[in-house]
């Protein structure tokens, strides 16, 4: 395994008092199934994992993570872990064009280019972060590599391949619209799309005029040949590590995330359904987000001290029990926190954490 690059950069953002400029470190090392660029941020901290992040199709780290990390409240968190942010095969910053016929690696191989990175960064447990495709990416390496992973956050994951009636639909809407209008579709909700905001005006012009288009298409085609996990609640095929699923209400994967939600195991799995989101919450709600960040590696045993601050200000937190293993649901509860409160009390495991404010 050889490394092939290494470009060292100062993150340009806007500062907070007291902050010193991020030095971010790139690089670039040979997998089985080539090679795969990758952002390291900070320096290992002792006994604590990396915080590793995957992006969703039609973006790259920067487009698909930067408000989150960028966000005021967030450095507190990333003061206290490196991190490293994976861009897909051809997805990084100025990444050539691939040849005509070049095979794309399948999601499955994604995720087996994980451990080539920790080998090489010689850091042995993450705790991932994966939007859409990049979530379904860190559950399978979680899958095949449990012992490495402390925890996911899962935005908008699908765990089910595509049925029949999905391949019909996708097939149909191909002939009518274009690649960067059907992975808009799937990043965004259609309320989002219709509204045609400043956000996806945006990254329409980011997907569209992207001169790695054809690497992007690639990537879109793995994500629709995606295998099912096979996650079975009380089964074998399960996550074994603390689960927070994020998705936002009315997003294009929200039945997806719910459903997977009632396959994981409830005694390790939160679920986060995020109102006034969209389709991406790490885009429009990086406070509400990051809170819930905390709150998670709170429940892990880390930054045991953090004080909340914007969900506990929240007007309403309600916590409603997910499904049970026989379908049946519990009554739900629901807890009004004062701004005075610093932190949320703890939420029994496998609740969902349904967040209006």
């Amino acid at each position: 395994m050889a490394e092939l690059q290494e470009v060292q950069i100062t993150e340009e953002k806007p500062l907070l008092p007291g902050q010193t400029p991020e030095v971010a470190k790139t690089h670039s090392v040979e997998t089985p199934y080539g090679s795969v660029t990758f952002t390291v941020y900070g320096t290992p901290k002792p006994k604590r994992p990396a915080i590793l992040t995957y992006h969703d199709v039609g973006l790259n780290y920067k487009s698909c993570f930067q408000p989150l990390f960028r966000f005021g409240d967030m450095q507190e968190i990333i003061q206290n872990f490196v991190r490293v942010h994976v861009d897909a095969p051809g997805m990084e910053e100025g990444a050539p064009v691939f040849p005509l016929g070049y095979q794309y690696p399948s999601l499955d191989q994604l995720a087996d280019m994980i451990p080539c990175i920790l080998q090489y960064l010689n850091f042995s447990t993450i705790i991932g972060v994966g939007v859409g495709a990049g979530a379904y990416i860190l559950s399978r390496y979680a899958l095949n590599h449990p012992d490495t992973v402390e925890g996911l956050v899962l935005i908008n994951i699908d765990p089910n391949a595509k049925g029949w009636m999905d391949w019909a639909a996708h097939k149909l809407t191909g002939l009518t619209s274009s690649i960067s209008e059907m992975i808009l579709g799937h990043l965004f909700s259609q309320e989002e799309m219709s509204g045609n905001s400043e956000l996806i005006q945006k990254y329409r012009n980011i997907i569209t005029h992207a001169p790695n288009l054809e690497n992007i298409e690639l990537y879109w085609n793995s994500y629709n040949n995606r295998r099912d996990l096979n996650f079975e609640r009380g089964g074998d095929v399960t996550l074994k590590c603390p689960v927070m699923l994020v998705v936002g209400d009315q997003a294009p994967h929200e039945d997806a995330v719910v459903e997977c939600n009632s396959k994981l195991d409830p005694t390790q799995t939160s679920f986060l359904k995020m109102a006034d989101s969209g389709g991406q919450p790490q885009l429009t709600q990086p406070g509400k987000l990051t809170e819930a960040f905390k709150y998670f590696l709170q429940g892990m045993g880390y930054m045991a001290s953090s004080c909340m601050t914007r969900l506990s200000r929240s007007r309403t937190a309600s916590l409603t029990s997910a499904a049970s293993i026989d379908g049946n649901r519990s009554r739900s509860r629901t807890l009004s926190q004062s701004s005075e409160s610093g932190t949320l009390p703890s939420a029994p495991p496998g609740h969902t954490m349904e967040v209006s404010c």
